[in-house]
C-alpha cells in the first residue's frame, strides 16, 4: 500500500512539474511575442488599417447589395395577363412583392387553411397595418364575380382579428353589384381588374391610388397640431391687427387734437393783440 501511495505522490508531483515547465514556458513565449510587437509596432498598424479596409469593404459591399434589392424591387412591373396566368398562391405572392415594392418590407403572405381572411399583412411608412383578401379568377371578367360572402368574412377578422387599419380585397376580376355598396359601409377597399392594372404596371403605392384611406396616427397628430397652430396664428394676427388699428386711431385724434389746441391758441393771440395793443399819437395833428 505505501508504494502505491508513493507512486501516486510520484506522478501528481511529476504532473504538477509537467505543467509548472508548461506554464512557465507559455508566459515566456507571451513576453517574447509582446516584446517583438513592441518592437515591430508598425505591424499592428498595418494589420488594423487592414482589419478596417476589410470591414469597410464588405460593409460597403452589403450597402451595394441593399441599394440593388430595392432598385429591382422598385422596378418590379405586372400585365394582367402575367396576373391572369399565375395560380392563386403565386397570385398572394405578387401581391406581397407589391407591397414591398411600395415601401413595406415586411409584407408577408399568410393565404392558408387557416388564414382568417388575411393573405397578405404589411405595414406601410406611416404604421398603418394592411389586411389584404386576394381573390384571383384564372378567366379574369369572366370568372366569377366576388361578392358580399367573401366580404363578410373579410370585415369579420380583418380589424378584431388582425388589427387591421387598411382592408383590402383585390381580385383580377370584377365584384358584384352589391359589393361596393357593402364594402363602403363597411370601410373596405375594393380593387378591382382596373384599379389593379394600373397598381401593378405603374410605380405608384397602393395608398395613393385608393380612396379614402385612414390617415396615420402621426398624420392625424400633425395635422391637428397644424389646424391648432393655424387658429392660433389667425388669433394672433387678428389681435395684432386690431391692437395696430386702435394706435393708428389713437394717434390720429391726438395728432387732431394737438391740431385744434394750436389753431385755437393762435386765433386768440391774434384777437388779444388788435384790441389791447395802444394806439400811437399822430405827430401831424399835435403839430
Amino acid at each position: 500500500m505505501s508504494r502505491r501511495r508513493r507512486s501516486r505522490r510520484q506522478r501528481q508531483q511529476d504532473l504538477l512539474w509537467v505543467y509548472g515547465i508548461a506554464a512557465l514556458f507559455g508566459v515566456s513565449l507571451v513576453v517574447t511575442l509582446l516584446q517583438w510587437l513592441l518592437a515591430h509596432w508598425w505591424l499592428l498598424l498595418v494589420l488594423a488599417v487592414l482589419g478596417v479596409g476589410g470591414g469597410g469593404f464588405r460593409l460597403f459591399q452589403r450597402v451595394q447589395r441593399a441599394k440593388w434589392d430595392q432598385v429591382q424591387a422598385r422596378a418590379l412591373r405586372y400585365g394582367l395577363a402575367q396576373l391572369d396566368a399565375l395560380h392563386h398562391r403565386e397570385f398572394e405572392f405578387a401581391i406581397r412583392d407589391l407591397m414591398r415594392r411600395d415601401g413595406c418590407p415586411e409584407a408577408v403572405r399568410v393565404g392558408g387553411a387557416n388564414d382568417n381572411g388575411a393573405d397578405v399583412k404589411a405595414t406601410d411608412p406611416y404604421g398603418r397595418r394592411w389586411v389584404i383578401q386576394c381573390k384571383h379568377r384564372r378567366a379574369g371578367l369572366a370568372g366569377s364575380a366576388v361578392g358580399t360572402p367573401d366580404l363578410q368574412v373579410l370585415n369579420g377578422t380583418a380589424r378584431p382579428v388582425h388589427k387591421a387599419d387598411v382592408v383590402v380585397l383585390v381580385t383580377n376580376g370584377r365584384f358584384s353589384k352589391k359589393a361596393p355598396p357593402f364594402a363602403t359601409s363597411q370601410r373596405i377597399h375594393l380593387v378591382d381588374r382596373a384599379l389593379l392594372g394600373t397598381w401593378a404596371a405603374g410605380s405608384r403605392p397602393l395608398w395613393e391610388l385608393l380612396r379614402k384611406v385612414p390617415l396615420p396616427a402621426d398624420g392625424r397628430r400633425c395635422l391637428e397640431r397644424r389646424l391648432s397652430r393655424s387658429a392660433s396664428a389667425s388669433s394672433a394676427v387678428g389681435a395684432q391687427w386690431v391692437a395696430f388699428v386702435a394706435l393708428e386711431v389713437v394717434r390720429r385724434g391726438a395728432r387732431l387734437g394737438s391740431g385744434l389746441g394750436h389753431r385755437k391758441q393762435t386765433a386768440g393771440t391774434v384777437n388779444r393783440g388788435s384790441t389791447t395793443a395802444p394806439r400811437q399819437p399822430s405827430m401831424a395833428r399835435e403839430r
